[in-house]
Formats: structure tokens, C-alpha cells, sequence
């Protein structure tokens, strides 16, 4: 009975340290978000903000700098990378501002899926501290998916990123199976 409780345990702490605990990508990973198509609910100002910001390969925080992107303040705000096929996505890092404003994205959920629509998506993770620095690295686990989105479900919100990096492999066709 000790053996088992034992081996529970350290189950659920090994799903905890993948789930919370994502070390940097490997050497030579290429970021997947660079070749993706970026969208928001709102622009804030049709230059500053776009939603194309957070994948100009500038991780600056600053948003006066120019490489953020800004919803207007709106009810379930969000921000959706289309990647353009579907791929298995192991690592999300979100930079986020750092001159202001960084509560905003405390409470947001990472979600992975194949439907356009963000909402739809499962959840990969939830921002539960923005305190410890603009790096958020977040772990999917090797979710599939084409669409890697941000979603604040809660009114009166906004959508601030400063960069959005995505990390995972092609999904590779199995083997055809002929009756």
C-alpha cells in the first residue's frame, strides 16, 4: 500500500513539473510561430499592436517601442496564431510587457487546437504568475493542433504580448492502412 501511494505521488509530481516546469527549447529549435499568420479580436491602433507584432522576432517589452501587440479593452479578448498546418506543440513562451501592464495577461489561457475559433481549443495552460519576469515558458505536452491561441475569458480586458513563441514538431502521416 506505501509502494502505491508512493508511486501516485510521484506521478502526479512528474505531471506537475512537465505541466509548470519547461526548461528552454533544445539548441537548433526552430520557432514555429515566425511562419504563422497572426490575428486579434480588436486593434487598439491600426499600426502599434497588431496582432503580427508578436511574431516580428523582437522581444523588446516596451510597448511605446513598437513590437506589442494591444486589444482594445473588451469583454473575452484574444490573440490567435494560425500556424498553417497542424503540428504537435510541446513548448509556448509568451514575452510579456514589461513597461506597464503586466497583471493583464495573469488569468490567461494558452489553447491548442484545430478550430479557428480560440475558444474552442483545449486549454495547454493558464498564466498564473506574471511576477517572475516577461519570459513565460509554458508547456503543452505534446498537444496537436493548428491554431495556438491567447484568451482572457473575462469582460473588460485586454490582450498584451510582446513576442509568442511557439516550439514543436510536424505531425508525421501514419501508415496507410488498405482493406
Amino acid at each position: 500500500m506505501v509502494n502505491m501511494k508512493l508511486l501516485i505521488g510521484l506521478t502526479v509530481l512528474g505531471f506537475l513539473s512537465l505541466t509548470y516546469c519547461c526548461e528552454d527549447p533544445a539548441q537548433g529549435a526552430i520557432n514555429l510561430a515566425q511562419n504563422g499568420a497572426a490575428t486579434q479580436s480588436s486593434d487598439v491602433h491600426p499600426i502599434l499592436g497588431t496582432a503580427s507584432k508578436a511574431i516580428d522576432r523582437n522581444n523588446q517589452t516596451n510597448y511605446h517601442i513598437g513590437s506589442c501587440t494591444h486589444t482594445k479593452l473588451e469583454d473575452n479578448p484574444w490573440w490567435k496564431l494560425d500556424l498553417l498546418k497542424s503540428y504537435r506543440i510541446t513548448q509556448v513562451i509568451i514575452t510579456n510587457r514589461e513597461d506597464c501592464c503586466k497583471e493583464r495577461l495573469q488569468g490567461a489561457e494558452i489553447r491548442v487546437g484545430d478550430s479557428p475559433n480560440v475558444r474552442d481549443n483545449p486549454i495547454c495552460a493558464t498564466i498564473m504568475d506574471v511576477s517572475s519576469g516577461a519570459r513565460i515558458p509554458l508547456c503543452c505536452k505534446g498537444m496537436e493542433g493548428r491554431y495556438v491561441g491567447v484568451f482572457i475569458p473575462a469582460p473588460s480586458s485586454i490582450v498584451t504580448l510582446c513576442e509568442v513563441e511557439v516550439y514543436g514538431q510536424k505531425i508525421e502521416p501514419g501508415p496507410r492502412v488498405c482493406w
